[in-house]
């Protein structure tokens, strides 16, 4: 899918719609689907390296690891993000090449028999332990039991008890998400074991370097996603490099957001609000958000850093009409109470901050990093809202460009004043819903390029169009006179 911004003195090669936005100085175009966070986390287990759809505190546990040990972190992101509400959520395992599955050989008298493998890396692993007895209705049958701790996962039948019938029990149950198995003497008959334990799992969460997490860059360009969050707050190197992915990605036409945050120490610091804004500052960007503050929910203190992706949950799963200021939180406190004062200088500095209000926790304002805008921009692009409208638009337009009209349609006056009925259609359904203004928009053939007496003259497979959006947003300042008689 080609797209993104364009210029005249370096026009794209690519065919394709690109589209810029400016401040002010017969196929309908339909919204599509948005809403998807990605994750970058790290596990005691799990799919590495890919991602993995995640729908629910459940499915958490049933696919990384659920105890937070040896720094995994999969736990609290994923769930963090999902209270967020996103439509969609993505988690992606890193992990090093240390990254390593358990593993145990059952024998058969003196000689190796069964060979069983964990399906996933991880010392998770290393808590599996595997029994081999009799079947008590069947002093003939043999059962292999598969154990975690003190919980069985498992138990796997074989008539014979030969290492090859149970491989192929192991290998062809669809309810065995633990554990792989290859019979190394396949006639052999397994000796009995009372609990064989796994062993030389390893999590590949230990040595791990910006170059691991760079690498995951080329996995997320190749994914669908709307917002992204890291598991953990970045050195300067990585974040600069995860900001200049984010600012590519945007650039080539991709709607995408990065939100990241600092660690516990500096959000529980004295200068908190200077260290925050410092790195607001070294971004300034209207595609990536700066948490502050971190939470707490229960016993447990979340970091700013681990806040992004509940963040980043509540930005992917509101409606485009829908603001992330004053938006009330699912958490008991934060990490530290700002003063009014610093929160204004957060708010002035383009830091994303959560508050207690005596009551409740919220967020305070739906902003960006962007504190100077560029030229062609305004404060517009320092709302999250406003962005991620202009990204839907980008995106929709882009879509229905593509599916319909490039390369389909003949560019004649006709065919000019049809994708421009279409579109002011998809503009149309946006006021209905109150994200732009319902007297504000318009779509029509850029007078720069058409008309009696143009600057420029298109090239035969050329249109060039003037979109007119008023953007819409929502009451954040509330001002009034009390008139006393």
């Amino acid at each position: 899918m080609a797209g993104g911004t364009w210029s005249m003195t370096e026009k794209p090669v690519l065919p394709g719609l690109y589209m810029n936005f400016q401040a002010a100085a017969a196929s309908a175009v339909q919204p599509g689907s948005r809403g998807t966070v990605a994750v970058l986390v790290k596990s005691d287990w799990g799919p590495e390296r890919q991602f993995v759809e995640i729908g629910s505190e459940a499915a958490i546990d049933r696919m990384y690891s659920n105890d937070g040990t040896n720094g995994s972190t999969a736990r609290d992101s994923l769930y963090l993000a999902l209270l967020g509400g996103p439509k969609k959520l993505l988690a992606y395992r890193i992990a090093d090449d240390t990254a390593a599955a358990a593993s145990l050989t059952l024998k058969s008298g003196e000689n190796d028999a069964l060979r069983l493998t964990a399906v996933h890396t991880g010392s998770r692993a290393n808590g599996f332990r595997a029994a081999v007895q009799p079947r008590v209705t069947d002093g003939n049958t043999l059962e292999l039991r598969l154990y975690e701790g003190a919980k069985l996962l498992r138990t796997f039948v074989a008539a014979d008890g030969k290492a090859s019938t149970f491989a192929a029990a192991v290998n062809a149950d669809t309810g065995n998400p633990w554990i792989k198995a290859e019979a190394a003497a396949p006639e052999a008959v397994l000796s009995a074991v009372s609990g064989s334990a796994f062993a030389g799992g390893a999590s590949g969460s230990g040595e791990l370097s910006n170059a691991d997490y760079v690498s995951a860059q080329s996995a997320l360009e190749g994914t669908d996603f709307d917002v992204l969050a890291l598991d953990f707050a970045p050195d300067a190197a990585l974040l600069q490099s995860f900001a200049a992915f984010i600012k590519r990605l945007r650039g080539e036409g991709r709607g995408v957001t990065l939100v990241i945050g600092g660690t516990q120490a500096e959000d529980t610091a004295a200068k908190a609000p200077e260290i925050a804004s410092a790195r607001s500052a070294a971004l300034n960007h209207e595609g990536i958000v700066n948490v502050g503050t971190g939470v707490k929910l229960g016993s447990a203190a979340y970091s700013s850093a681990q806040t992004s992706a509940y963040v980043a949950g509540l930005i992917a799963g509101q409606r485009l009409n829908e603001s992330t200021t004053y938006h009330a939180a699912p958490f008991d406190d934060v990490t530290r109470r700002w003063s009014r004062s610093e929160q204004e200088t957060a708010v002035k500095n383009g830091v994303f901050l959560l508050f207690h209000d005596g009551r409740q926790v919220k967020t305070l304002r739906g902003i960006n990093t962007l504190v100077a805008p560029d030229a062609g921009q305004n404060n517009a692009w320092k709302k999250i809202r406003s962005v991620r409208v202009m990204d839907a638009i980008r995106s929709d337009l882009q879509r229905t460009a593509e599916d319909s009209y490039i390369g389909k349609v003949n560019n004649t006056e006709e065919g000019r004043l049809a994708l421009i009925g279409a579109m002011k259609e998809y503009l149309a359904l946006l006021a209905q819903s109150g994200v732009i203004e319902a007297d504000g928009f318009d779509v029509v053939q850029d007078p720069a390029y058409y008309g009696d007496a143009p600057l420029i003259k298109p090239e035969a497979d050329q249109v060039f169009l003037q979109w007119n959006v008023k953007l819409s947003d929502v009451m954040e300042q509330l001002f009034g006179t009390f008139y006393v008689q």
